[in-house]
């Protein structure tokens, strides 16, 4: 397994504030505060330039698979939207502006905030539709308006952190009273402790489940900005949906570069709950056993193992065609949603169903998977949720638009599945007067999530066929696709159920006895700080839990108190018609 083994970059900074600090005892306050030290720590790592943003090189992708996102998945969403949204959409400016250059490093320094805001409340990721207005004057300046409540621009967390902030902020351009479309700005939110003028942050409630970030409402009221402001053009686009992709293409790369910090997510759960089923034994003295012998243990863990490996083989490659910069921008951005629809779909199911099967552990944020899986459910709706993103890629496809690129292998059993699924569905689209009658919305927009996911499938196995990843671990990854609709696998390839069980049994059996060397293979032990993964761990974890102790007693049984609580409730029992004691007043004496 040694080609399997990577470095990682953060391992030193985890022993070093503000790693180090036990944030479970922290408040939600100090915690989202916290995150932004730990984002501007990890990524001082790898010392990302203008370069590195423009054309998303390896280091780029690879900060965005550091494992060090597990600890705090709020400090790698603060970093996801600096580095890629909001200084990758102004270097992509920076050729034609010069002037862009400084604040682009100030971000990569970190000696400035950057926020991204184009999503509005009222429109979500229907970006053609938001309300937002910069009007330009006669003395090229701009006003920049939130017209309505719905227009509040959504999430990002522009809540003064330390640091002036800056943002890159979509709205309409309106020259001479005439709508010129969508273009991004560059807007000064606040100075570190309070907001600018005219912008007023509405700081939202905590998400739950999550590592905490300062998310926010938006909004701007009659703010003057320089004509310097403006990002583009104030031409009228030659096509709106070009200069739409074009102006949010960091959106598109956000979208891969999500799904790979599901891969990190991924691997510290499948760690994390391996050596925990391992450490934990049922059964008599004499006769012990490890829950990991026990195949309903198995199936979640080694499923998700295999997984973690395809994904990461399918994730190198889809990195690999965003940065070629020579295919159409569409394909790209194509392979970014289908990478993102396979990787949160399984990453989610595996985090949830795998601090299940670790019990009332897995539930706890100290044991990391509870948390890890909170933080996936932001990341899987953040930079376009995959519903919406799948079914503009479905319905794109099945108009011939464009193509993404063909099985290697046609005959293959997930290839086969893929193309059966596109052909079913364009054949009906074909039927129709056009797309968007009923019918598409009836029967065709339930299957594109699928029909991409099946494309992703494909991908993968065959990365994980390049990769020359063992075959168990291939094996194991098709039974989990196949499992997910065996009807089509019992119809079409005339498989049946007891065939199914037993390709997945066959590869659980030839992988139980390699699944510590790959673990120990994904090499990410340091980050893993669960109480549960180890005997040590825990024993120094409850030493550090507040003790509550004492000599205080009570009378459980006999004496006033009791006889007093008795005689009442007698009393209530036997005459239950001239009650004179209310209910209230009943429970009044008991709460004494």
């Amino acid at each position: 397994m040694a080609q399997l083994e990577h470095a990682r970059s953060t391992v030193n900074v985890l022993s070093s504030p503000p790693f180090s600090i036990p944030a479970y005892n922290l408040t939600n306050p100090e915690r989202a505060l916290l995150a932004y030290k730990r984002a501007e720590l990890a990524s001082s790592v790898y010392g990302l330039t203008l370069n590195d943003l423009v054309k998303v090189t390896p280091k780029f992708w690879k900060l965005h698979q550091d494992p060090f996102s597990v600890w705090d998945m709020g400090a790698l969403t603060l970093i996801t939207i600096q580095y890629n949204l909001c200084a990758g959409t102004l270097a992509g400016f920076a050729e034609q502006r010069p002037d862009l250059v400084p604040i682009v490093q100030d971000l990569l320094k970190w000696r400035k905030h950057g926020q991204f805001l184009l999503t509005e409340v009222g429109h979500g990721i229907d970006m053609g539709n938001i309300e937002t207005t910069a009007t330009r004057l006669p003395s090229g300046e701009f006003i920049l308006n939130s017209p309505t409540p719905q227009a509040y621009k959504h999430m990002p967390p522009t809540i003064p952190a330390g640091k002036p902030t800056l943002a890159v902020v979509f709205a309409r351009l309106i020259v001479n009273r005439e709508d010129r479309g969508i273009r991004p700005f560059i807007v000064a939110l606040n100075d570190g402790k309070q907001m600018c003028s005219g912008i007023t942050a509405r700081l939202l409630p905590e998400r739950g489940g999550a590592h905490p970030v300062n998310h926010a409402l938006t909004s701007f009221n009659n703010v003057r900005l320089p004509a310097s402001a403006l990002l583009g053009s104030l031409e009228y686009p030659k096509s709106l949906r070009e200069h739409m992709a074009a102006i949010t293409w960091r959106v598109a790369i956000g979208s891969i570069a999500l799904a790979c910090e599901s891969i990190p997510a991924m691997e510290l759960s499948v760690a994390i709950s391996t050596k925990y089923s391992i450490r934990r034994q049922v059964g008599p003295e004499g006769s012990r056993r490890s829950i990991l012998d026990f195949r309903t243990q198995q199936i979640p863990i080694l499923t998700s193992t295999a997984q973690v490996y395809v994904f990461k083989a399918f994730a190198e490659w889809g990195t690999s065609i965003m940065q070629d910069g020579e295919l159409d921008f569409r394909v790209r951005h194509a392979v970014a949603t289908i990478v993102k629809a396979v990787t949160m779909k399984h990453s989610l199911a595996a985090t949830r169903t795998i601090s299940e099967r670790c019990g009332a552990q897995g539930v706890f944020e100290h044991n990391q998977i509870s948390a890890i899986s909170g933080g996936l459910i932001g990341i899987s709706i953040a930079e376009g949720d995959v519903l919406s993103l799948s079914i503009r890629l479905a319905t794109e496809l099945l108009q011939g638009r464009y193509e993404v690129p063909e099985p290697r292998n046609p005959s293959g059993v997930l290839a086969q599945y893929e193309t059966a699924l596109m052909e079913e569905c364009r054949a009906f689209v074909m039927s129709l007067p056009n797309i968007r009658s009923d019918q598409v919305n009836k029967f065709i927009l339930p299957q594109c999530l699928p029909l991409v996911e099946a494309i992703g499938y494909r991908m993968a196995y065959e990365c994980a066929v390049e990769a020359k990843l063992p075959s168990y671990v291939i094996d194991l990854f098709v039974a989990s696709v196949i499992k997910l609709n065996p009807a089509w696998f019992i119809e079409e390839m005339k498989m049946t159920r007891r065939h199914i069980a037993e390709i997945e049994s066959k590869a659980l059996d030839e992988m139980l006895p390699h699944q510590e060397e790959l673990i120990q293979a994904l090499n990410v032990d340091q980050y893993i700080s669960a109480p549960m993964a180890s005997d040590e761990k825990w024993e120094a974890f409850v030493k550090r839990l507040p003790v509550f102790d004492g000599t205080g007693k009570v009378a459980l049984f006999g004496g006033e108190y009791a006889r007093s609580i008795e005689m009442q409730w007698d009393f209530f029992v036997d005459k239950p018609f001239r009650v004179l004691l209310s209910s209230a007043t009943l429970l009044q004496s008991l709460d004494h």
